[in-house]
């Protein structure tokens, strides 16, 4: 049996407890995917698979049911500590070719920038990928105009979450998401 993604969407979801466990249910619980049982998956975005808002992919779900997904999340109990985590994405302008998804997690960087490579790395592997010359020390703005001049990227983007531990004895989780439906 084949099992190869027709959709796609992305949540996001930060949540701050006690313990470790909790903090990172409660991230769950606001990116809105903690009743599943997810399997985390490696990063290709799947031929001919389509984006759908967080709401029409959530509906699709029964609670219990096994969803597989590419998970960024971060985690500290280091007070003060801002942590960010990001899913980066990169389409292929053929839409019968995979594209790319990349997870990327950090401390004390700003959430932006978490984001901003995410973007980057994603766009990075699927520009190898499909024979685009590019200078890889370039920054990303650079970068990008190459990779849109080729014509063979469609679209490059992220979702990020971040949060900063707030209190003395504090988890703080951070997570991001692609969620597939296959």
């Amino acid at each position: 049996m084949s099992l190869v993604p027709k959709k796609v969407f992305f949540v996001k979801g930060k949540g701050f407890h006690k313990s470790k466990l909790a903090a990172f249910e409660l991230a769950l619980r606001d990116a809105g995917i903690e009743k599943f049982n997810l399997v985390s998956v490696s990063s290709i975005f799947p031929p001919y698979c389509i984006e759908i808002t967080r709401e029409d992919g959530l509906k699709q779900f029964r609670p219990g049911q096994v969803v597989y997904a590419v998970i960024a999340r971060a985690e500290s109990n280091e007070f003060n500590r801002l942590i960010s985590a990001a899913i980066g994405v990169a389409k292929p302008a053929d839409k019968g070719q995979y594209g790319y998804l990349s997870e990327h997690h950090t401390f004390g960087m700003k959430p932006e920038k978490t984001g901003d490579i995410a973007e980057d790395l994603a766009a990075e592997m699927l520009a190898t990928t499909l024979g685009i010359e590019f200078d890889p020390d370039a920054n990303y703005d650079e970068k990008r105009e190459v990779f849109k001049m080729g014509g063979k990227i469609v679209e490059t983007k992220n979702i990020t979450e971040s949060a900063t531990v707030r209190e003395e004895n504090e988890w703080a989780c951070a997570i991001a998401a692609a969620i597939f439906i296959v």
